[in-house]
C-alpha cells in the first residue's frame, strides 16, 4: 500500500539552507518516472516541480513531499502529475502550469484512477479529489513573468508534448532552468525548446547514451512498412499513447498516406480537441485540424467494428495495458496478414514488453499467444544525447543536474560528457539534499 502520513512521513529538512540553493529529489532523481523535486533558498521560499508517479507493474511512486504552497507541474504526463491531486487534499497546494496542462490533467487522473482500480493496485488519493485539484490551478502562458516572494519566474516552450513547459527561475543568488521533458527537435504537433542562458541547468536524461536515428529515416522505413501491410491486404493496428503520440501520428500519416483509410480510438481523440482549442501551443494548428477532420473518429460499436476492415487503426493504450487496442488486437490476432506496429516505449511489465520479450499478451485474463508480425518504431520526444549535450553547451550553464535517468547506462555516459564540456555535474539520488552555492 501507498501510505503517506501528511507532514509526518517526510524526510525533507525542516529549515531552509544556510546559503544557496538546496535541491532535494523525492523522486525521479536516479530513475526515469515519479518525479518530484524540492528547491528552496536561504529565505525559505520553496517550490516543487512535478509529482508523479510512474506507471510500471508495479507502479512507482515518490517520496512524501514536505507542506507547500506551490508546485510547477512541466507538463501533462501522469509520471509528472500523477499524485498532484495528494498534494492539493492534504497540503492545500497550488498548481501552476500552462492552460492545457491544467485541462488534459482531469482526464489524465480519470485514467489513473481507472487504471488503478481495474489492476488493483494503490493510489494515495482518491478520485472525489480529483475535483479539489482542479480548483487549485493556476495557468501561466508562456513567457509570461509571475513571482513567488522573491523569486521571479517563467514557463518557457519544452517540446515533448503541447503545453510542455520548462521552468525559468530567478533567485536572489542563482538563475535556474528545470528542463521537464524535453525535446529540441521540431515534431508534427511542437517546436523544439530554445537554449535559455542560466547557472544551473536541471535537464531530463532520459536518453542519455543513445541518439535518436534521424526522424526522415524512422518515418521513411513506418510509411514503407504500413505500404507494404496495406499491399498483402493485411490492417496495421498501432497501439498509441494518448496525449501526443496519437496526434504526431494521425498527423504524419495524413502527410505521407493521404489516401489511407485511417480509424482512431480511445482517449486520443479528446485530448486532440483540447490541443485544437490552444493553437499557441501547436507548431501548426493548421495542419493539425486537417489532418484530424481526415481521419476516421470511431465513437460506438459499430465504429469499432468498421475499424477493423481499415488500413490502420491508432488506438491507446500504447503500451497494451487494456484501451480499445486490446478489443482490436483480439479481432485481427487470427489473420496473419495483419500486423503491430508499436511506437512507444514498452515499459516493465507492460502488456507491450510481454509481447516483445515473450509473443505473449494478456487479453482478458489469459496469456494468449500473438502470431502476428510486430514491428517496433522510434517516435521519441525527448532529446537525444546529442541534443542534450549542446543544450547544455549552448545555455552556458556552470551546473548542470541531470535527472528523469536511469543511473546505470544512461546518467553515467551523459555526465561523462557534459564534464568534458566542462559542466560541473550533479548526478542526485532520491532522498538525499544536494546544495548549490
Amino acid at each position: 500500500m501507498v501510505l503517506y502520513s501528511p507532514g509526518r512521513t517526510t524526510t525533507y529538512p525542516n529549515t531552509p539552507p544556510e546559503k544557496g540553493i538546496r535541491y532535494h529529489y523525492l523522486g525521479g532523481g536516479n530513475e526515469v518516472g515519479n518525479v518530484g523535486c524540492v528547491f528552496e533558498d536561504s529565505k525559505g521560499t520553496k517550490m516543487l516541480l512535478d509529482y508523479g508517479l510512474a506507471p510500471t507493474d508495479p507502479p512507482k511512486y515518490p517520496n512524501e513531499a514536505p507542506p507547500i504552497k506551490d508546485a510547477v507541474i512541466t507538463h501533462s504526463h501522469i509520471d509528472h502529475l500523477g499524485m498532484a491531486p495528494w498534494l492539493c487534499a492534504n497540503h492545500r497546494t497550488n498548481l501552476h502550469g500552462t492552460e492545457l496542462t491544467s485541462e488534459i490533467s482531469r482526464m489524465m487522473w480519470n485514467d489513473c484512477y481507472k487504471v488503478s482500480r481495474i489492476e488493483g493496485y494503490p493510489l494515495a488519493w482518491d478520485k472525489r479529489d480529483i475535483d479539489e485539484a482542479m480548483s487549485y490551478w493556476n495557468t501561466h502562458k508562456f513567457d509570461e513573468k509571475w513571482h513567488k516572494n522573491n523569486w521571479n519566474l517563467q514557463l518557457k516552450k519544452a517540446g515533448h508534448i503541447p503545453g510542455a513547459a520548462m521552468l525559468n527561475v530567478e533567485t536572489d543568488t542563482h538563475k535556474l532552468l528545470f528542463t521537464g521533458d524535453f525535446d529540441t527537435r521540431d515534431s508534427p504537433l511542437t517546436s523544439g525548446a530554445k537554449p535559455i542562458k542560466t547557472d544551473v541547468l536541471f535537464v531530463e536524461g532520459t536518453y542519455g547514451g543513445r541518439d535518436h536515428p534521424p526522424k526522415e529515416e524512422t518515418i521513411e522505413k513506418f510509411i514503407s512498412k504500413l505500404i507494404e501491410i496495406n499491399e498483402r491486404g493485411g490492417t496495421a493496428l498501432i497501439p498509441s499513447f494518448a496525449n501526443g503520440r496519437t496526434q504526431d501520428l494521425v498527423m504524419t500519416l495524413h502527410k505521407y498516406l493521404p489516401d489511407f483509410d485511417v480509424h482512431v480510438d480511445g482517449m486520443g481523440k479528446h485530448i486532440a480537441k483540447l490541443q485544437l482549442n490552444h493553437p499557441e501551443s501547436l507548431r501548426d494548428p493548421n495542419a493539425l485540424e486537417s489532418a484530424w477532420k481526415w481521419c476516421k473518429k470511431v465513437s460506438s460499436k459499430s465504429d469499432r467494428k468498421k475499424a477493423l476492415n481499415a488500413d490502420c487503426i491508432v488506438s491507446t493504450s500504447g503500451m497494451l495495458d487494456g484501451g480499445p487496442s486490446i478489443w482490436y488486437l483480439n479481432r485481427l490476432r487470427d489473420n496473419i496478414k495483419n500486423s503491430i506496429l508499436l511506437t512507444g516505449y514498452q515499459a516493465k511489465g507492460s502488456g507491450g514488453r510481454m509481447l516483445l520479450d515473450k509473443g505473449k499478451i494478456p487479453i482478458w485474463g489469459n496469456n494468449e499467444n500473438i502470431e502476428l508480425e510486430i514491428n517496433q518504431f522510434s517516435f521519441s520526444t525527448h532529446a537525444g544525447h546529442s541534443e542534450i549535450i549542446n543544450f547544455a553547451k549552448d545555455c552556458e550553464a556552470e551546473t548542470v543536474v541531470i535527472y528523469h535517468s536511469d543511473s546505470t547506462n544512461a546518467r553515467p555516459e551523459l555526465a561523462k560528457d557534459l564534464e568534458s564540456n566542462g559542466h560541473i555535474v550533479h548526478t542526485p539520488e532520491n532522498g538525499i539534499s544536494e546544495y548549490i552555492e
